[in-house]
């Protein structure tokens, strides 16, 4: 590969304009649809537009990792210090001539470049929503009361997020895909999600649904988990341990594997510990099946969650949308063992884990505790 330089700031603003002009398409589509109605819905649906595009850069950069794209342009924010593959043409056919399946290829480095303009785009669009709700706000647009509104508060903190979300994924890049930064930029993508969703979701105190304190200890109990579960498969994924375990329920024959605990040491590269030694196939077999045994935790609670929802009829809407991504993501995460990690179940699965964060957001932002 070609020496470069990791950071070379020279096509930021081209890189800019065009996540931009990326965002403007939706965003003058979205504004023109609800012109005739109040500011307030005209700021919900950019909330929802904002929130949907996330969704589809979180499955485009689940993508990016599954094709090794990650390292596809070796330099931050641009590719060869060019705004596009286009113009760092040269630089990526001596790179893929000296090793043709590596890690920079033409197709690899379009696949990168499309992840961060996408990105780019959904940052401008979240500092659009945190400028015209900070607007309207001062304007005392959202003075009435029951109505849906956009809190600048939080509008400015998913900005904040998004910004931390962009030096992870320049770290991922500059980093060669450490795995513990790669986890972090997954699991803030997440972040984003339910940043997004609560504000998409978010009812007045007096139109919430009330439930049992108990009961909503229950969804943030099953919230919790599921984090954990995420980062525990962010890491089966970037340490390339998916197929560490076939088999299934089994895992290579045996209930309990040998255990290693190499795999989990979290400052270390791709593929080695932290002395620099590569990882023995007993270490990626372990992460694998932490993450097995977490997601029999994380069913068989929300499974008894949900048995405790139907009894008392609690949320049943959205208990059912959970009932359908749990079972997604059980034939996703089975499809990914024992078809040897197809590229729709993987990015399926990714997905289908943002959906159940967002489904668990909207339980919480639509309920409040039952008052005695």
């Amino acid at each position: 590969m070609t020496e470069v330089d990791l950071y070379n700031l020279s096509p930021t603003l081209r890189l800019l304009g065009v996540g931009v002009l990326i965002a403007l398409l939706p965003l003058v589509w979205t504004l023109y649809r609800y012109r005739h109605n109040p500011v307030n819905l005209k700021l919900r649906a950019l909330t929802i537009l904002t929130l949907f595009l996330t969704f589809d850069l979180v499955l485009f950069g689940s993508f990016t990792r599954l094709t090794d794209s990650g390292l596809g342009c070796p330099d931050w924010p641009g590719c060869y210090g060019s705004a596009s593959p286009l113009g760092a043409a040269a630089h990526i056919n001596v790179a893929q001539t000296a090793m043709p399946t590596g890690p920079v290829t033409h197709s690899k480095a379009w696949i990168e470049m499309i992840h961060r303009y996408l990105a780019t785009a959904v940052g401008f669009l979240i500092l659009v929503l945190a400028l015209s709700s900070t607007w309207q706000r001062w304007k005392g647009q959202f003075s009435f009361q029951g109505a849906w509104q956009v809190k600048p508060f939080w509008a400015w903190l998913t900005l904040v997020w998004v910004c931390m979300q962009g030096a992870f994924g320049a770290l991922t890049v500059t980093l060669k895909l450490a795995p513990s930064i790669v986890t972090l930029h997954l699991l803030g993508g997440v972040g984003l999600l339910v940043l997004l969703s609560a504000q998409v979701a978010w009812k007045p105190p007096s139109q919430r649904e009330e439930i049992s304190a108990r009961h909503r200890g229950m969804i943030k109990v099953t919230a919790m988990l599921l984090v954990l579960q995420i980062a525990l498969g962010a890491w089966v994924s970037t340490n390339y341990a998916v197929l560490a375990c076939t088999g299934f329920p089994d895992c290579n024959g045996q209930w309990w594997p040998a255990w290693n605990s190499q795999g989990f040491e979290i400052w270390r590269g791709l593929g080695i510990d932290s002395k620099g030694q590569y990882l023995p196939m007993e270490a990626l077999v372990s992460i694998h099946f932490v993450h097995r045994l977490m997601a029999l935790l994380l069913f068989s609670f929300a499974a008894v969650m949900l048995w405790q929802f139907k009894k008392s009829d609690v949320l049943p809407g959205l208990s059912r949308v959970l009932i359908a991504l749990l079972t997604l993501q059980f034939i996703t995460g089975l499809s990914n063992v024992v078809l040897d990690w197809p590229m729709l179940a993987a990015v399926a699965h990714t997905g289908g884990a943002g959906a159940l964060m967002m489904t668990l957001t909207y339980m919480l932002s639509r309920s409040k505790t039952q008052t005695r």
